[in-house]
């Protein structure tokens, strides 16, 4: 699949996802000006490489690897609508077009210095959505190229560690936010570098339970949703269907 045509689907999917709901193809061919049966072969496409969940007549779930990319395009995008509307001024119905044409040929460097120079926004101008964090393990803007060396100028694959599906690895990358709530996750073992598991969650909200060192451990989405991993590049997880072996490969 050609790399703008990969973002813009999972763009897509995400918009839906971020408001807690399953993307359905009838709402992805909408949005993407495409047919029904494009947005179904696509959506299976990206099942099979492991970036999203389908289930028919149910929607399209990103999973941790899909909303980590998802994130880093989105980033872009709304970074990209705040420097239009408020440095050049451009009306608020012309940015998110102008947005969509300029996000795929962004580098990860121009979007740090974009967030640096328009003051580490926190929303997009048009429609007040959140701007995805940034995936650097930083407290300010005047870490980041300082914390860009140290990962030697390629961005790592990182998400919070609520996105992740059940049977999905990480890495936990850093734990964003002080206080009593990044002490009881580094008491509970959840320090940079060690290997995470999702063992149960059900998508959007509810508590995850995770293995973590041998042990399993139960977190509020909240508190998971401190915890930013590094997703591990691996195959899609094969699951049991849900009505038998029998229907397996239809």
């Amino acid at each position: 699949m050609h790399s703008e045509s990969l973002e813009e689907y999972l763009e897509a999917i995400y918009t839906f996802n971020e408001r807690g709901k399953p993307a359905r193809t009838k709402e992805l061919a909408e949005r993407l000006r495409v047919s029904p049966p494009s947005v179904t072969q696509m959506v299976k496409e990206l099942a099979e490489d492991g970036l999203v969940e389908y289930e028919p007549y149910r929607g399209v779930t990103l999973t941790g690897r899909g909303m980590a990319l998802a994130q880093r395009v989105v980033r872009r995008h709304r970074l990209l609508e705040r420097f239009l509307h408020d440095i050049l001024g451009l009306r608020k119905e012309r940015i998110h077009g102008e947005a969509c044409r300029m996000e795929h040929g962004l580098s990860d460097d121009v979007a740090l210095a974009l967030c640096k120079a328009l003051n580490k926004p926190e929303k997009c101008p048009d429609d007040e959505r959140p701007i995805p964090p940034c995936p650097l393990a930083v407290s300010d803007c005047s870490e980041c190229e300082e914390a860009r060396e140290k990962e030697g100028g390629t961005q790592r694959l990182v998400t919070q560690l609520s996105n992740l599906r059940p049977g999905e690895r990480g890495r936990v990358a850093f734990i964003r936010g002080g206080g009593r709530a990044s002490q009881r996750l580094l008491d509970m073992g959840l320090t940079p570098g060690v290997s995470i598991q999702v063992i149960n969650a059900a998508p959007f909200r509810g508590p995850m339970e995770i293995s973590v060192r041998g042990t399993k451990i139960a977190l509020g989405r909240g508190l998971a949703g401190h915890i930013f991993v590094e997703v591990e590049d691996l195959p899609p997880i094969k699951r049991p269907h849900p009505h038998g072996p029998h229907h397996e490969g239809r």
